[in-house]
């Protein structure tokens, strides 16, 4: 007899065991954080020139009058830097020298820090009940002074005024609040008080080794103030020229 050729068919695959149990998911990495951009114009401090006479009380607003606004370009042609995060979500020691930075429970601000290159934190309340001779220290810090590194300052709570000098040489006061982080360049001439709300909670920042020794004016021939001249003030009055 003919003997039949081979089937072409293939068998049906064999069904594999299944089980109850579902394969467990892989822990996913948090999405990236871009990169923090400076908030638009409209959302900077509120700035403003102060008179030109002689300030008698540092805590009061002393505005023109009329007011005089100063703009976030304005701000930014100075070398000022500007950025608002959340402290509210965070907890923070009311003091804390040092504190180190990698301890940031914010990423946000701990994509800053890096970004930046800051490797020293402190945490400072200024208040009545928490610096001792008060009223000593608000009136130096009112100094009009320089420093030969970048100036960093996180608003946690409370709130304050920088005063920075613009390229006529006027006041700029800048008003900071809960929440601001403002750089001010090495070599800018500038002053710092609390508002008449007597209470500012601040993180200061700073890269490598903390060196708070502040220059007061005149120190024209200081290396930082002649940097600082060149790269914001010297521009300005070429372009005026042109």
């Amino acid at each position: 007899e003919r003997q039949k050729p081979p089937s072409t068919q293939k068998p049906p695959p064999e069904k594999s065991q299944q089980t109850s149990e579902r394969p467990s998911k892989l822990p996913q990495p948090p999405p990236p954080i871009t990169m923090i951009p400076s908030p638009p114009d409209s959302s900077w401090p509120d700035a403003w020139l102060m008179p030109p006479a002689e300030c008698t009380d540092q805590k009061a607003p002393n505005r023109r009058s009329p007011n005089v606004p100063v703009t976030a370009p304005q701000l930014r042609s100075l070398g000022i830097s500007y950025w608002h995060l959340d402290p509210s979500s965070h907890s923070y020691p009311p003091l804390a020298v040092p504190w180190n930075p990698q301890d940031s429970p914010d990423p946000h601000l701990s994509q800053l820090r890096d970004e930046r290159g800051y490797s020293y934190a402190d945490i400072i309340t200024v208040h009545p009940d928490t610096l001792p001779e008060y009223e000593a220290k608000v009136k130096s810090f009112f100094e009009e002074h320089i420093h030969d590194a970048e100036e960093i300052r996180y608003v946690l709570g409370g709130s304050g005024y920088f005063d920075v000098r613009n390229e006529e040489d006027e006041w700029v006061r800048i008003h900071v609040k809960t929440g601001d982080l403002i750089t001010l360049p090495e070599g800018i001439y500038h002053r710092f008080t609390v508002d008449e709300g007597d209470c500012i909670h601040a993180m200061r920042l700073f890269i490598g080794q903390p060196v708070w020794t502040p220059f007061n004016r005149p120190c024209e021939e200081h290396e930082s103030r002649k940097w600082y001249v060149r790269e914001f003030l010297e521009e300005k009055e070429e372009e005026v020229e042109g």
